[in-house]
């Protein structure tokens, strides 16, 4: 992009640029966990031991929220003895199994905290992937049904034993809060939280100038954007058919899974990105809004206090929800 010192890829959806006019370095941190690269950028402050808490905190709720970790307490749900119906979890836990029942109601079952069966059937990061058959996924999404999940407090009451959780589309927002959550105890007023395609910003930078967040044109090279969006203080979070994926017979298979079919969603969309105050609420929101398609998923955004959508088609066209506009920035 012409103009642009520097472009620092945050994600298969999302970038961070930076310009010149900074002048203070920032510092950062990177780590390789939730199976995507976090890095945590601060503005405002030198001090290597929030980075290192801050990458430390990220690991420790993978180490709950982790579905494949042995010893996770999300394992251990999943892998409860068949008569245990209810368990008491975690506060973490309850909290997220709250928002993920809540965004599935919301969504009508398009997003589904319990899509465990049919996400871990599909491998979209084997170097030779295979489409699972047809039986094999009619019987897993026959075991997919967030209406299975009862929540009382911590008690959680599985009303099936086929019932299992996953929470791939939800907890990297709750993580990102709870980091910004740690950041904001320390003191720091300027920095950004980058967890693949989510990205969450502190403040504004130093300057007082707003973080600029670039969006990746679908398909193509990971520096060119199809939008760049000034942020202040919020979340971006974006979902698509390009991230975790792989082409069989000229048909390409993503990971956002539809759970009534089984099979990826064929809706005319390529990515859906979320602005919200929350990144837990624009996780969730990214995959309800695109499991909705175009129209009803524009319709619920637009029914959201505080929340901004932007739709890639696969025509190339972008569609804003209402009041997106105002975040879009001047190139040059």
């Amino acid at each position: 992009m012409k103009g642009r010192r520097a472009v620092i890829l945050i994600a298969g959806v999302l970038l961070l640029l930076t310009g010149c006019e900074r002048k203070a370095a920032p510092v950062s941190k990177s780590g390789f966990m939730l199976n995507t690269f976090v890095t945590v950028t601060v503005y405002d402050k030198d001090d290597p031991e929030i980075l290192e808490g801050s990458l430390e905190l990220c690991r420790s709720y993978e180490n709950i929220f982790s579905k494949t970790l042995e010893g996770s307490e999300v394992y251990r749900l999943n892998h409860r003895p068949l008569n245990q119906q209810t368990v008491t979890v975690s506060e973490d836990v309850a909290n997220l199994v709250s928002k993920g029942i809540f965004y599935s109601q919301m969504s009508n079952g398009g997003f589904d905290v319990t899509i465990e069966p049919l996400s871990s059937l599909w491998d979209f990061t084997s170097p030779d992937p295979v489409i699972p058959g047809d039986g094999e996924i009619r019987k897993a999404a026959d075991k997919v049904g967030y209406e299975n999940l009862k929540l009382e407090g911590n008690a959680l009451t599985f009303l099936s034993p086929d019932t299992t959780l996953d929470f791939g589309a939800i907890a990297k927002g709750y993580i990102a809060d709870r980091i910004k959550d740690y950041l904001l105890e320390k003191g720091v007023k300027s920095a950004v939280i980058n967890l693949g395609g989510n990205v969450l910003c502190v403040g504004v930078k130093p300057d007082k100038e707003p973080f600029k967040i670039g969006l990746q044109k679908p398909f193509a090279d990971r520096n060119e954007t199809i939008e760049i969006l000034d942020i202040r203080d919020l979340s971006v979070v974006s979902s698509g058919v390009y991230e975790r994926h792989f082409e069989k017979d000229g048909v390409n298979y993503h990971h956002l899974l539809d759970p009534e079919s089984g099979y990826p969603f064929d809706n005319g969309l390529v990515s859906v990105t979320i602005i919200s105050d929350l990144s837990v609420d624009g996780d969730g929101l990214s995959t309800a809004c695109f499991s909705l398609g175009l129209e009803k998923g524009l319709e619920l955004a637009d029914s959201l206090e505080d929340v901004y959508a932007v739709f890639i088609t696969e025509d190339g066209g972008v569609h804003y929800s209402e009041g997106t506009e105002q975040f879009l920035s001047e190139r040059k």
